[in-house]
C-alpha cells in the first residue's frame, strides 16, 4: 500500500457474526515518512437491511412473476413500464414488444373510449375497476376484470398506475351463450303470442261474419264492434311480431312499428271513392319496452281508427298525420335515472269535434281506451279543432325502465 499509495477497503465477519468495514489510507506526517490510518466501521445492520431487503424483493418479484393475474405498470402518459409474466404468457407478446409501448396498442376499438374516460378519473386520483377487453398476437380476445391504482410522487404529481386485470374470457363466454339461448327463448315465446293474437284476430272475423250473414242483424255497430276488437288485437299482435323479427329484444324499435300499424289500418277501412294520404314523421331510433309501446301502439290504434270513421264525412279527401319527437331541452337525470319527454301527435284535416265537445264528453269505447292508457302512462292529452282534429300527447320514459335512444327525423309521406 505504502508502495502503490493506494487506499484499500476489505469485509470481515467477526466470530460474533458482526461486519466490519476496514478501510486503508497512506499518506505521508510533517517531516515526509509514509504512513497508513486504519478505520473501520461496524456496518452490521445496514448489512442485514440490506439482506432484508432483498429477500423481500425476491419474495415480491416472485409473487408478482407467478400471480394468475396480470400486472402491469404504465406512466402518466400510458406507456407501459412493467408487465409480469402472466401477461407475457396471456396475450402472446415478448416481454420487449411489452414496454415502451402504449396501452391503447393491446385495447380493442370498442374499450377505448371507456378507458379514455377512466383515465380521466384516475388522474385525479380515483381507484377504477371494469370490464376490458384487451387483444392476442394472434388476434384473439381476451376479456380481462381491470383494478387500476394511480400512483403519485412525493409532490403528489400523477405519475402513472398500476393495473392488476383478472381472467374472465371463460364467464364472458358463459353469458354470452346465456344470452343467446335467453334471446331464442323471448323470440319464441315473441312468435307464440303473436301467432294466438292472430288466432284471436281470425275468429272475431269468422264471428262478425256469421253476424253479417244473419237476415235479423241490421246494426252496423255490431259489425263495427268487431272489426275495432280486430284491430286493437292485430296492434299489439304487431308488436311481438317486430320484437320477433328483432331477435327476441325487450325493447321495439317505434317508428317502423307504427309505419306498419298506420299501414295495416289504412288497407283496413275501406272509404270509397275518398283520397285519404298519410303523412308521417317519425324521429328514428327511438326504442321503447313493452310498457310503453303496447299502449302507446292502442293510442295510435284509437287515434287514426277515429280518424278514418268520423273526420271525413262528406269529404271526397283529406290526410291523416302522424308525428313522434323528443321535445328539446328535456333531457334530464335524477337518481343515476336518465328520462326524456316525448310528443305524438295524430291530426287530421276532416269535419273535426264540435266545439262543445270535450274530451271526457267523446263516450266511445276507443277515446275511453285512449284515456285510461294516458292515465296509466302519467301522460297528458290535448285536444286542438284548427282546421280538423288534433290529438297531442306528451309522455317521459326513463332509461331506468326503458330504453330510449333517438337518432335523426325523417319524413315519409302516402
Amino acid at each position: 500500500m505504502l508502495e502503490t499509495g493506494q487506499s484499500h477497503q476489505w469485509e470481515v465477519t467477526t466470530p460474533e457474526g458482526s461486519v466490519i468495514d476496514i478501510y486503508s489510507f497512506p499518506f505521508t506526517d510533517v517531516d515526509g515518512s509514509p504512513m497508513i490510518l486504519k478505520m473501520d466501521i461496524d456496518v452490521t445492520e445496514r448489512k442485514q437491511a440490506e439482506e432484508k431487503l432483498r429477500d423481500s424483493e425476491e419474495k415480491y418479484r416472485n409473487i408478482v412473476e407467478t400471480a394468475n393475474e396480470i400486472i402491469l405498470i404504465t406512466d402518466k402518459e400510458s406507456i407501459i413500464t412493467y408487465v409480469n409474466k402472466k401477461m407475457v404468457d396471456m396475450l402472446g407478446y415478448t416481454l420487449e414488444e411489452f414496454i415502451g409501448k402504449p396501452i391503447w396498442s393491446f385495447i380493442s376499438e370498442e374499450c377505448k373510449s371507456v378507458v379514455k374516460m377512466n383515465l380521466e378519473k384516475r388522474m385525479r386520483g380515483v381507484s377504477e375497476s371494469y370490464e376490458l377487453k384487451l387483444i392476442r398476437k394472434d388476434g384473439s380476445s381476451l376479456w380481462t376484470f381491470l383494478n387500476a391504482k394511480p400512483l403519485f410522487d412525493k409532490e403528489g404529481k400523477y405519475i402513472g398506475a398500476m393495473s392488476m386485470l383478472t381472467d374472465i374470457t371463460k364467464r364472458k363466454e358463459a353469458e354470452e351463450a346465456l344470452n343467446i339461448i335467453e334471446a331464442a327463448r323471448k323470440k319464441e315465446i315473441h312468435h307464440r303470442i303473436k301467432n294466438n293474437l292472430q288466432v284471436i284476430s281470425s275468429l272475431l272475423d269468422l264471428q262478425a261474419e256469421q253476424f253479417r250473414n244473419r237476415e235479423n242483424i241490421k246494426d252496423s255497430e255490431v259489425l263495427e264492434a268487431f272489426r275495432e276488437s280486430q284491430d286493437r288485437v292485430v296492434s299489439m299482435a304487431l308488436i311481438h311480431e317486430e320484437l320477433y323479427k328483432g331477435g327476441g329484444l325487450e325493447t321495439l324499435n317505434f317508428s317502423p312499428y307504427i309505419r306498419e300499424l298506420v299501414e295495416n289500418l289504412f288497407h283496413t277501412y275501406s272509404l270509397g271513392d275518398i283520397d285519404i294520404s298519410l303523412s308521417m314523421d317519425l324521429e328514428e331510433n327511438v326504442f321503447f319496452d313493452m310498457d310503453t309501446a303496447v299502449p302507446l301502439g292502442m293510442i295510435v290504434n284509437e287515434l287514426v281508427s277515429n280518424s278514418f270513421k268520423h273526420a271525413f264525412i262528406g269529404r271526397d279527401k283529406g290526410e291523416i298525420r302522424i308525428e313522434l319527437y323528443r321535445e328539446e331541452s328535456t333531457e334530464f337525470e335524477s337518481e343515476n335515472c336518465k328520462s326524456t319527454n316525448f310528443i305524438l301527435t295524430v291530426s287530421d284535416n276532416g269535419v273535426g269535434i264540435p266545439d262543445n265537445l270535450n274530451i271526457e264528453d267523446l263516450g266511445s269505447l276507443g277515446m275511453q281506451l285512449v284515456a285510461s292508457l294516458i292515465d296509466q302512462m302519467n301522460g297528458e292529452l290535448e285536444l286542438k279543432r284548427n282546421n280538423g282534429t288534433e290529438f297531442t300527447m306528451k309522455f317521459t320514459v326513463t332509461e331506468k325502465d326503458n330504453l330510449a335512444q333517438v337518432g335523426l327525423s325523417s319524413q315519409e309521406s302516402r
